[in-house]
């Protein structure tokens, strides 16, 4: 047995708010879902992206959904799939908004990659699919 994919990933962010305008108005993701201040979901491709506030997690009523505990502390990271030239457009359109680029750089196979920070700290990529030798 393998998974065929992955269905969603979450990151912990400090202020819902601030990141759901970041990860909707600057990174131009589809918001599905919103639940207060603990957390918003959107749609990303075939998957979904999910921004917890890990403290408000904390506050979370043990009589709800039996889902298990779960949280980090410190950066997460994500890698969004796209194009060379994609990267390109998304360096421009992040420096438009205010966004510093943090590294740029070739890997060793030819894969280039964009790194920059959400309002939370999190570690965000750009990268080619070569990276994992994924088409």
């Amino acid at each position: 047995m393998q998974p065929s994919g992955i269905l969603e990933t979450a990151l912990y962010v400090t202020d819902v708010e601030t990141a759901a305008r970041f990860y909707g108005d600057v990174l131009g993701l589809e918001c599905i879902l919103r639940a207060g201040e603990e957390s918003v979901f959107f749609r990303c491709g075939p998957g979904v992206l999910i921004l917890f506030n890990a403290e408000k997690l904390k506050e979370r009523p043990k009589d709800g959904l039996p889902i298990p505990s779960h949280g980090a502390t410190g950066p997460g990271h994500v890698c969004f799939r796209a194009t060379r030239d994609e990267i390109t457009e998304w360096k421009s359109h992040l420096e438009a908004h205010g966004v510093a680029i943090e590294s740029e750089f070739d890997w060793p196979n030819g894969a280039h990659s964009l790194y920059f920070r959400d309002p939370s700290g999190n570690s965000i990529e750009f990268a080619e699919p070569k990276l994992w030798n994924l088409k």
